[in-house]
């Protein structure tokens, strides 16, 4: 089977060193790939928003399936475009990346379905959504711009006047683009997060081993939101969460997507809090989060390419998940002035001295003259599959310690 993945990034790095290792797997492309996923597969000079030319390439390569990483093109539509070329696709169609793409869309898919969420207000104007900051009387209250942010577009807000710079930076400053226009007024729910995925075929779906992420800047969760710096697979939960999970979440989401007509073949995310009244939705993402894929790859035993084809044809009903034993722990290394303004070009050093046992999957790097620097916010995930959580983690800070670039930033309290 030749495959194609579409993305450049440490998720993507991540899926290509786990779909290479199928007995099913014939070449391996991904478009428009790194430097590192070059090592895996062949990169050609495409870029992902080129529908045509990543059209064309699949004819050419006799692609068999293609795998989409990012959340961009799947709210361009490109699941939709190929598929119309004939061209297999695991990622859901333009309409079901609509539940990442718009927050609104998202919060009344959940509202109809009835699957557990905070109480929100969509606010479509700046003098609208003031009014309803002033007449909010309720903090924290967590303020989200409405469309793609990078996981960087929600502020938890602890008084009116942090609320109403969120509603100026978002909808008046736009420092998130269009994606402010409107933003979501949200209750602010307490309890620990957790990010539930699962496979979905359209009519079933898979759930893979639940993850957490950390995506504070900084130790004990202080410092603004990022993309993540960090992520551990899997959390031990109870039977009865486990079973909530499945039954109304995601089964209520499989049947929602069923009832609206939503085509939906790829991976659904779930990002959860496990409040005092039970686990509710904070999001959904329609890709495979970014850092818990670089957790969880290690984790996941089965055969990840049979699994995602399955996937496509809409033949996930009787597939299982098999698990790797132990704990994974991914510890990000980001650049100097992240999130707000990522500095590139450092030179990186010590990736040669990582000792064996632990994968380094590259988020944001480059190669240039025989060297490796960075090129992005989040630059390295070190990840660490041990048998306990205090061994797994112990390994990933162990490699981390062995790496350097000029600003390098990490937790140190990833997994506690």
């Amino acid at each position: 089977m030749n495959v194609l993945i579409i993305g450049s990034g440490g998720r993507e790095h991540a899926l290509a060193w786990k779909i290479k290792q199928s007995p099913l797997l014939g070449a391996l492309h991904a478009i428009p790939g790194s430097a590192a996923i070059a090592g895996l597969a062949q990169c050609p000079p495409i870029g992902q928003d080129d529908f045509e030319g990543i059209a064309a390439y699949c004819a050419e390569q006799k692609i068999d399936l293609v795998v989409v990483g990012p959340e961009v093109p799947l709210s361009k539509g490109i699941a939709d475009f190929l598929t119309a070329k004939g061209v297999k696709v695991f990622g859901p169609s333009q309409q079901g990346a609509m539940l990442e793409a718009s927050k609104q869309f998202a919060k009344e898919f959940m509202d109809r379905n009835l699957l557990p969420t905070a109480a929100f207000t969509a606010l479509v104007s700046p003098a609208f959504a003031r009014e309803k900051v002033k007449e909010n009387k309720k903090y924290p209250v967590v303020i989200k711009a409405d469309g793609l942010a990078a996981g960087k577009g929600v502020r938890i807000c602890a008084s009116e006047a942090e609320a109403l710079e969120a509603v100026s930076d978002f909808m008046e400053k736009r420092i998130h683009g269009y994606s402010g226009s409107k933003v979501i007024l949200e209750e602010f729910l307490t309890g620990r997060e957790a990010s539930v995925m699962a496979l979905v075929d359209g009519e079933d779906f898979l759930m893979l081993p639940v993850s957490r992420d950390h995506k504070r800047l900084s130790d004990h969760d202080l410092g603004p939101n990022t993309g993540g710096m960090g992520a551990i697979a899997p959390l031990d939960l109870p039977p009865r969460d486990l079973e909530i999970i499945q039954n109304d979440i995601l089964r209520k989401f499989v049947d929602g997507i069923k009832k609206e007509n939503i085509d939906f073949r790829g991976v659904i995310y779930v990002g959860l809090m496990f409040t005092p009244d039970g686990p509710k939705v904070l999001e959904f993402n329609t890709r495979f989060g970014d850092p818990e894929t670089q957790a969880l790859m290690p984790v996941i035993k089965t055969d990840l390419l049979e699994l995602l084809a399955a996937c496509a044809d809409g033949q996930l009903k009787g597939k299982t998940l098999e698990v790797n034993p132990g704990v994974c722990v991914t510890v990000v290394l980001s650049a100097e002035g992240y999130p707000e303004n990522p500095q590139k070009g450092a030179e990186i050093t010590g990736l040669g001295q990582v000792p064996g046992g632990v994968e380094v999957f590259h988020s944001g790097t480059a190669r240039s003259g025989g060297k490796t620097l960075t090129a992005g916010g989040r630059v390295l995930a070190v990840t660490a599959l041990a048998p306990a959580l205090a061994q797994a983690r112990e390994k990933a800070y162990a490699a981390a310690g062995k790496i350097q670039f000029k600003g390098m930033h990490y937790r140190k309290d990833i997994g506690l």
